[in-house]
Order: structure tokens, then C-alpha cells, then sequence
């Protein structure tokens, strides 16, 4: 199995070629209207026009025009729970997801944004995260939030024939990833990461390098599925901004108990 090498950081097209092969099937919004109010976030109004385009508008952290349309990918997590990103064309080097619940009419909110120039000693890709409800009734259950949970268990993920990884959820601020197959072989590295629960046994995972220009955004399912589903943004090797879609199978290794003093 041939290793990548040592000396030779691979891009992000290197590694997002084919990741998506093991994601769930997309789902068709068309016709459908939701509105999303994020707190301390932006005010979001989607309408989906059909299987791949929204208009939508915000106000708030994020700005969006009345009008405004964009590509959108939708994927049913669950019978009630959505998982709804937006590969932004109507502005460049930035994404945006939502993810929400018909039944409990929660929503969770993530902005990815390619800052203009590198950080120092910091990603480039940053993120930020809002909890919030839809406009589809009363609000019930616990609202989205930090989570601590994944913190100590070990899981690997296979998104195709290809890519296998393993990551281990060290602290509430970090993770540690080795790439067992694929473009990756043999490289691996500990980045910045965000966890919070959507709701029992959903998680939304989040990461972003510092060696690539890159972040992500998943939606793990640590229930019986055992499926995660998620698309990455960030620069590629000719430094322009490219949107990629992800998926896979989890299968979880083990976890680790820390007896007395905890990780951050």
C-alpha cells in the first residue's frame, strides 16, 4: 500500500477526491420554505427552488440580500433531522449549514469562512456556531450546544474503498487524525476541533487545520447507523477556494476514562 511521503504535504484536492462515496443519498427540498433564527447569529429565510438550488436572504452576523441563490446539498439524517449546506457562490471562500430538526424544531448553525490571508500559528478556515429554532413550531428538548462527549473515544471512518482515517478526540479544543488509506497514507497530524449535540446520539464535529488551508463540518450519527455526513472548504494547490462533499461508515475502537484531572 503505497505511503504518502514524508516530505510532501498533500493538497486538499489530493485527499477530497472520492471522500464522498460512502455518503447518504441527498435529499429533494424542493417547495419547501424555513426560516431559521440563530441566537446571537444571523436571521435565515431559506426557500428551495429545486434539488440543488435555495434563495435565501439573512441579516445578522451573516448578510444575505433578499433574492439571493445559491447551490444547496440536503441530506436526511434521520426521518426528522436535516443536514442542509450551502457551497456559497454568491460569495466566495465562505459556506454555510444548517441543520434542524421537524420534530423538536431545533437548528443548529455553522459559517465556514477562507480568511484572506494565512493566520499566524492559527487556521486560515475559521468557523462560527449558533444554536436556534425554526419557524416550524414550539421549540422542544434540549437546545444544540458544546459537548464534551467525544472527548477520549478512538473511531475510525472509511468514506470509500480508499479513504480510511482514525481520529482520537483529545480535549474539548483538539483532535489527533492518522490517514490509513488513501492519498494521506502514513500522515496525520493534531488540529483545532468543536463538538456539540444536536440531539441524543448526534453529534456535529468540526475541524480546521493548520497545515492545509481546510475546515470541515459533520454530522455524526453515533447511534445505530454508525453513518457521518459532512463537506469540507478550504484552499487548493493552486490556492483557489473549493467546496467538497464527505461521508462514511464509523466504527468506533474504544474510549478512555480520565480518573481525576480532565482535559479542557
Amino acid at each position: 500500500m503505497a505511503e504518502a511521503p514524508e516530505d510532501e504535504w498533500r493538497d486538499y484536492e489530493d485527499f477530497a477526491a472520492g471522500i464522498d462515496t460512502y455518503r447518504l443519498p441527498n435529499a429533494d427540498l424542493s417547495g419547501r420554505a424555513l426560516r431559521v433564527n440563530l441566537i446571537d447569529g444571523p436571521d435565515i429565510t431559506l426557500r428551495f427552488q429545486d434539488a440543488s438550488t435555495v434563495t435565501w436572504e439573512a441579516t445578522g452576523t451573516v448578510n444575505a440580500p433578499p433574492g439571493t441563490d445559491d447551490p444547496y446539498d440536503a441530506v436526511p439524517i434521520r426521518d426528522d433531522v436535516f443536514y442542509v449546506h450551502l457551497p456559497l457562490t454568491s460569495v466566495d471562500r465562505q459556506a454555510l449549514t444548517i441543520i434542524f430538526s421537524t420534530t423538536t424544531h431545533r437548528a443548529l448553525g455553522v459559517h465556514t469562512v477562507i480568511q484572506p490571508e494565512p493566520i499566524p500559528e492559527m487556521p486560515q478556515v475559521t468557523q462560527e456556531f449558533w444554536s436556534g429554532i425554526t419557524d416550524g413550531g414550539e421549540p422542544a428538548g434540549e437546545a444544540p450546544g458544546p459537548s464534551r462527549y467525544l472527548i477520549g473515544k478512538r473511531n475510525i471512518y472509511r468514506y470509500s474503498p480508499a479513504h480510511l482515517y482514525e481520529h482520537v478526540y483529545m480535549s474539548s479544543q483538539r483532535y489527533a487524525w492518522q490517514c490509513l488509506q488513501g492519498a494521506q497514507r502514513g500522515h496525520g497530524d493534531m488540529d483545532l476541533s468543536t463538538v456539540w449535540k444536536f440531539q441524543e446520539e448526534l453529534y456535529l464535529f468540526c475541524f480546521r487545520e493548520f497545515r492545509i488551508p481546510v475546515a470541515s463540518v459533520w454530522l455524526h450519527d453515533l447511534g445505530y447507523a454508525l453513518r457521518t455526513t459532512g463537506n469540507f472548504l478550504g484552499l487548493n494547490g493552486d490556492g483557489e477556494p473549493e467546496h467538497s462533499r464527505a461521508g462514511g461508515h464509523i466504527y468506533p475502537l474504544g474510549s478512555v476514562a480520565y480518573p481525576d484531572v480532565q482535559p479542557v
